[in-house]
């Protein structure tokens, strides 16, 4: 057994100083790298050492910079402190010097305004006493001297003005005729073709003469009545069996012309009467527009819109723009921008919707402020069309900028036309204008129930409420209405100013 364990002894006794002399080895080579990580490590401290006291030195600076460089401006504050308050010292003594004065200036006014209220007072006095004096010397009292006074300068003064128009008359009659023959000629010559009785009247044909007289009534109640309700002017003169209706709206003419007719096949012409043929006139009149704007639509192309929006535009059919129909021009227009847009690759139905309501603001009444592109923008944005169709309409008097083709191509159209021969007459256009302006004059008033120019614009036929106002305020308001009209307006020869108030008592006995 022993020889056996003899080999493994000898192998152990073999290894084992090989085994020492590597685990010397080893402690020697772990304590080198010990001492080498070691000696790294107190050179990083030592690095991080330095690097520390120079990141510490420079911040002294900087801290120090800071420092002086606040103390400078510490001093220049309190140098700039200094001079504010000195100044605030000098004004402070300039304002108590100032109120010094103030206080002895005030003293003195109040003086001098007890000196006045005692000469016043004084004045009176004396005034009175002087009155007394004249009343006893005269023999007449205060108020009638007054009087007697008033129609004396009265009396002198209505005969000056009456002596200076005859001399007027007398000196410049010769020379006002000449020059009302040049002015006369000079319109005949450069407006030949008279359209004013064709545009602003509508004849009305009468199965007899016997029927003027019951149109116009006893004592003229019944053509009153008729001029009060639609607000035309009803001539009744010797053409035979015929009368016209004169106003610059063609929708109370047409109301005007509708309800005579009826009442002319019913025989019975009174006031009731024409009040419920009128109320008819207008259902009818209102039925019409529908039509036409829908005949609008279907003859474009264009197909159904908004029922409010066919109204506003059947409206245009009774409306006119330097004499032209607004309704015949806007087809025309949809007609023509439908075929450039087709050609120029544009969208041709929002050209000939933009052509069509390009101008359904005119299709309402001028008491509406803003122009009438301003006025159509808001009535299709309201009604729902597409924005598209607005840009395309809006640009058609260039109040805004053209920002697409069909824009440009609806103005296009428009310029066609109406700058073709014979469509337009800016005569008459002017004319329709003036007479709108003059309703919109009255109707700016407060207590107005309606207004109506008549006679060519000649007279303005003004209706108050009653119950608003009184007789005196009737009068003031007629004053007023004349001097805005000159103010604000131009026009030859005057305008009579109408205010009419009515006071109507109704009951009913059962």
């Amino acid at each position: 057994m022993f020889s056996s364990l003899n080999p493994l002894i000898a192998a152990v006794s073999a290894l084992l100083p090989g085994l020492i002399i590597g685990y010397l080895v080893r402690q020697v080579l772990s304590s080198r790298k010990a001492s080498q990580a070691e000696a790294k490590a107190e050179a990083m401290l030592n690095e991080g050492k330095s690097k520390a006291q120079d990141i510490l030195l420079e911040a002294k600076n900087k801290a120090l910079a800071i420092l002086e460089e606040g103390k400078k401006e510490e001093k220049e504050r309190n140098s700039q402190l200094s001079r504010i308050e000195n100044l605030l010292t000098k004004k402070e003594n300039e304002l108590e010097i100032r109120a010094k004065e103030l206080k002895t200036e005030k003293e003195t006014l109040l003086s001098k305004a007890q000196e006045v209220a005692n000469l016043k007072v004084e004045l009176d006095k004396n005034r009175q006493k002087q009155i007394v004096e004249l009343e006893r010397v005269a023999s007449l009292s205060r108020e009638q001297a007054k009087t007697e006074l008033f129609n004396k300068v009265e009396e002198e003064a209505k005969d000056e003005l009456y002596k200076r128009m005859l001399k007027l008359e007398h000196e410049k009659k010769e020379e006002l005729d000449k020059r009302a023959k040049e002015i006369l000629t000079l319109a005949v010559q450069r407006y030949a073709a008279s359209q004013i009785a064709d545009a602003v009247s509508t004849v009305v044909s009468l199965p007899s003469d016997e029927l003027k007289g019951k149109i116009i009534g006893k004592e003229g109640r019944n053509i009153k009545t008729i001029e009060r309700l639609t607000g035309v002017d009803v001539i009744i003169d010797d053409t035979p069996e015929a009368l016209i209706i004169s106003g610059f709206d063609p929708v109370r003419r047409q109301i005007a012309k509708l309800a005579l007719d009826k009442l002319i096949a019913d025989g019975r012409i009174h006031p009731a009467k024409i009040e419920e043929m009128v109320e008819k006139a207008k259902a009818e009149i209102n039925d019409k527009i529908k039509e036409a704007g829908e005949a609008a639509l279907f003859e474009t192309g264009i197909g159904a819109v908004d029922s409010r929006l066919t109204y506003f535009l059947g409206r245009l059919a009774f409306r006119t723009s330097f004499g032209q129909n607004v309704l015949l021009h806007s087809i025309e227009m949809s007609h023509i921008a439908g075929m450039m847009a087709a050609e120029l690759g544009a969208d041709v139905s929002v050209a000939k919707k933009g052509a069509l309501f390009h101008d359904i603001g005119k299709a309402v009444d001028h008491e509406v402020q803003g122009t009438h592109v301003e006025i159509g923008r808001k009535i299709l944005q309201k009604f729902g069309m597409d924005e598209k169709v607005v840009k395309a309409m809006e640009a058609h008097h260039e109040e805004y900028p053209y920002s697409t083709l069909e824009s440009r191509i609806v103005q296009a159209a428009d310029a066609i036309s109406g700058a073709r021969p014979g469509a337009r007459k800016d005569t008459v256009e002017i004319y329709l204008k003036r007479l709108e302006e003059l309703e919109r004059i009255s109707n700016s008033f407060e207590g107005v129930e309606k207004s109506y120019a008549i006679q060519a614009g000649r007279e303005l036929r003004i209706f108050v409420t009653p119950t608003r106002i009184d007789d005196l305020g009737a009068l003031k308001m007629a004053k007023d209405i004349a001097k805005k009209i000159e103010e604000e307006m131009k026009y030859p020869g005057e305008i009579k100013v109408n205010v009419i108030r009515e006071t109507r008592a109704i009951e009913y006995a059962r």
